[in-house]
């Protein structure tokens, strides 16, 4: 994966944290079977040797264990995480494992809300100023 549009459109797919990465799946649904990974390791976890050695190990580990846990048809995203990358490696191949088979078991979760509000109240669970606008106008019978 290289477009920066199908990273964010599998940001809308299910994950599965771990302590040295977060996974990333979402289904394309365009009916190729073949299965795509990318890999982000963003300047918080490092400079740039840290971030491409990381980089590297994510790449091996794809290599590995997607073409026989993986789905078909789908995205698979590795971010990288803070201590990613004094993990030892058989530790992050079988957290890897493990994050595919939540993954898997898991069903699809509905799309996730990304509106600026995140749907009818603001992040502290309260209606914002509009909101409160319209129900004080039909409440009055304005």
């Amino acid at each position: 994966m290289v477009r920066r549009a199908d990273f964010l459109a599998a940001n809308r797919g299910r994950r599965a944290p771990m302590p040295g990465f977060v996974l990333l799946v979402r289904e394309r649904g365009d009916g190729d079977p073949a299965m795509r990974y990318g890999i982000t390791v963003t300047k918080k976890v490092g400079g740039a040797v840290i971030r491409n050695r990381m980089k590297r190990r994510f790449r091996v580990l794809a290599r590995e264990l997607l073409p026989l846990h993986g789905i078909a048809g789908a995205d698979h995203v590795l971010i990288g995480r803070d201590g990613g990358i004094e993990r030892d490696f058989s530790l992050l191949h079988a957290e890897l494992g493990k994050a595919l088979g939540k993954i898997m078991a898991r069903p699809i979760d509905p799309p996730r809300d990304f509106s600026r509000t995140g749907g009818k109240t603001r992040g502290r669970g309260r209606p914002s100023r509009d909101q409160q606008k319209q129900t004080a106008r039909q409440e009055n019978g304005a």
